[in-house]
């Protein structure tokens, strides 16, 4: 005989075999109940089932013996039952074994289980599906939902997503129902998804995910998405997880009264939305309408991607008329016409798609080296530079001639318009390249500019982005219109940032190399970089040349009648400057490291960033 025990102290609930019945090995002889739980207890053999020692009801002790299953050769006489024979015991269920027996097997289930149908019924509510007048007038406006962007965004079948059975905290006001049916995942549709996977693999592409949704209560900001929003900041933080917020919506909700609040402001979705600050890479994104508390934490992000349509303000319509400010209409406020000018938008698009897009490739660059990549033509770059020393060009052309084919993704093109500022790839490796602009100011550096540029190292130090500076400018823009931006202030920016900086830094001079704003364009000095190259077009000097030889030689001109004498005396002095500050005697007097031919250049990058580790330098980086 196999004894049946009791594997805890436990009570009996319920016999499933009578004595004298056949069973088969697996099946469920009896249930006991110990600490508001059921167990089943299982018959290791097939066999007939003894005496019950222990009735329902009653209480029994770890290992007490509750019955016994016989061997099919063995009879069960004294229970009144007949002799059971081996083909008996041996039958399959349909074929001898009575009803009572089958009673502890589990029985065929036709379709999901009851409560999976409740979840997958709640659940259902929250789609898109679920709201079609929703999402149609959406696609009527050429906007896409909140859980469409983040299907494009993130990798196919890759997104979890965290407090989808939220509602509004309304219910003091609205059935459950409705709250269900119209305030779906309280407006605000979070989680954590794979971005570029395909390219980094599973770990290096995991990314949270936070979309309000501007189809439920205008993507407000309401007191359970702002739970959500903290617990999302929360995981990025610990997990160091970069983060994508889709940032549409009005702000603050007013309605949410489950909770007894005066003004709400006790909240900590912003200050742990800033504290990823220098952490992780932060994206925001917006279409359409973002103002308030939506925009304040749109406003943290490292870098900002609006489409054309999109409006962006620290206070919507009803908050500029409540403070008595005038009526405006939406589309009045913060168009990204003057967002991108101004420097609030980093990226501008044309719609959403292109928007997921470009935050897929901004991610990219903090997710790791691609193998897959091509190089430009490198004699190309030889013929940049006009001969012509005054003749303008565009330094964009170096920054693709030096960088892998269509990996250059520019930020802030509408502001700062004295110094390019983008994230690339050479052979593979991300780094963050800045370039003088010599169509606007002849390159030389205003304060929007150098705001710019400051800003810009402080991103790449802080994710580890090596930085390359391609310098074209004859210095910091002088003059007393200038001053009345706070020059000194801003243009110092650049020399601070420099100094915290803690990734290799590379230079090469194109052509103009002159004053502080040079040293500015080189991390502070000409020495101060891993190293600092000129082109064969390159000049240098402590000013401009022109200015130079009109402050060092005034006497000299002076003493010249005004005219051709006095015009060629100024070009003979000016070519000698230009000459003495070629970059072959600055080469030889030591003051930069080579010249080079144009061509080589991204070879000179490319072991410039085989010969320095990068390490992350952390710290803050600036909104603005």
């Amino acid at each position: 005989m196999t004894p049946i025990r009791s594997p805890l102290q436990a009570q009996i609930v319920q016999w499933l075999v009578q004595p004298g019945d056949p069973v088969r090995a697996g099946d469920v002889l009896v249930i006991v109940e110990a600490m508001k739980m059921e167990h089943e207890l299982h018959a290791e053999c097939d066999g007939v089932l003894g005496e019950h020692l222990f009735a329902k009801g009653e209480a029994v002790l770890e290992g007490d013996l509750l019955s016994n299953v016989k061997l099919p050769s063995q009879s069960v006489r004294g229970l009144g039952a007949d002799l059971i024979d081996d083909d008996a015991v041996n039958a399959t269920p349909t074929q001898g074994i009575p009803q009572a027996s089958q009673a502890g097997q589990s029985e065929p289930v036709a379709g999901p289980r009851a409560d999976l149908l409740r979840v997958r019924e709640r659940h259902a509510l929250t789609h898109d599906a679920s709201r079609p007048e929703a999402v149609a007038k959406r696609h009527a406006q050429g906007q896409r939902t909140a859980r469409e962007n983040i299907a494009e965004l993130c990798d196919a079948g890759t997104f979890m997503e965290y407090g989808a059975l939220a509602v509004a905290a309304q219910r003091c006001r609205r059935s459950e129902e409705d709250l269900m049916r119209n305030t779906p995942a309280d407006g605000m549709v979070t989680g954590i998804g794979s971005v570029n996977q395909a390219l980094f693999g599973a770990e290096a592409s995991r990314t949270v995910v936070m979309a309000y949704d501007a189809t439920v209560l205008a993507g407000t900001q309401g007191m359970r998405n702002h739970q959500k929003a903290d617990r999302m900041l929360g995981l990025a933080l610990q997990h160091k997880l970069p983060l994508v917020l889709f940032a549409e919506g009005g702000g603050g909700r007013p309605g949410d009264v489950d909770m007894p609040i005066v003004a709400g402001l006790h909240v900590s979705t912003f200050a742990s939305y800033a504290r990823l600050n220098g952490q992780v890479p932060v994206v925001g994104i917006v279409a359409g309408r973002c103002f308030a508390g939506n925009a304040a934490l749109l406003g943290c992000s490292d870098v900002i991607i609006a489409t054309q349509a999109s409006n962006i303000g620290m206070g919507g319509p009803a908050m500029v008329e409540g403070g008595g400010l005038g009526v405006f209409s939406p589309e009045q406020i913060g168009p990204s016409s003057v967002q991108h000018g101004n420097g609030v938008i980093d990226v501008l698009v044309a719609d959403e798609a292109a928007a997921v897009a470009a935050a897929r490739h901004y991610l990219s660059f903090f997710q790791g080296r691609v193998r897959d990549w091509a190089a430009p033509d490198a004699l190309v770059l030889r013929e940049v530079v006009p001969e012509n020393r005054l003749r303008v060009y565009d330094t964009r052309q170096v920054m693709a001639g030096i960088t892998d084919k269509g990996s250059l993704l520019h930020l802030r093109s509408g502001f700062g318009q004295g110094i390019h500022t983008a994230l690339a790839r050479i052979e593979g490796r991300a780094v963050g390249l800045l370039a003088s602009n010599p169509h606007h100011l002849g390159g030389a550096i205003d304060a929007d500019a150098a705001d710019k540029a400051a800003r810009f190292m402080q991103l790449c130090n802080a994710h580890g982005l090596p930085l390359i500076s391609l310098v074209d400018t004859p210095g910091f823009m002088v003059g007393p219109e200038i001053e009345t931006k706070a020059q000194v202030r801003h243009v110092s920016r650049m020399f601070v940032a420099a100094a915290h900086l803690r990734v290799p830094y590379m230079s090469v001079v194109l052509r103009k190399g002159y004053g502080l704003g040079a040293m500015a364009m080189t991390a502070g000095g000409f020495h101060s970089p891993l190293f600092t190259v000129a082109w064969p077009s390159a000049e240098f000097g402590a000013m401009g040349l022109e200015g130079a030889v009109r402050l060092g030689y005034r006497k000299e001109l002076d003493a010249q009648a005004e005219g051709p004498q006095r015009q060629a005396l100024f070009a003979q002095l000016l070519a000698k400057q230009v000459d003495n500050g070629s970059a072959l005697n600055m080469a030889a007097t030591l003051e930069i490291d080579a010249v080079i031919d144009p061509a080589e250049t991204r070879a000179w990058l490319v072991r410039g960033l085989q010969s320095a580790p990068v390490a992350r330098g952390g710290g803050a980086i600036d909104t603005w």
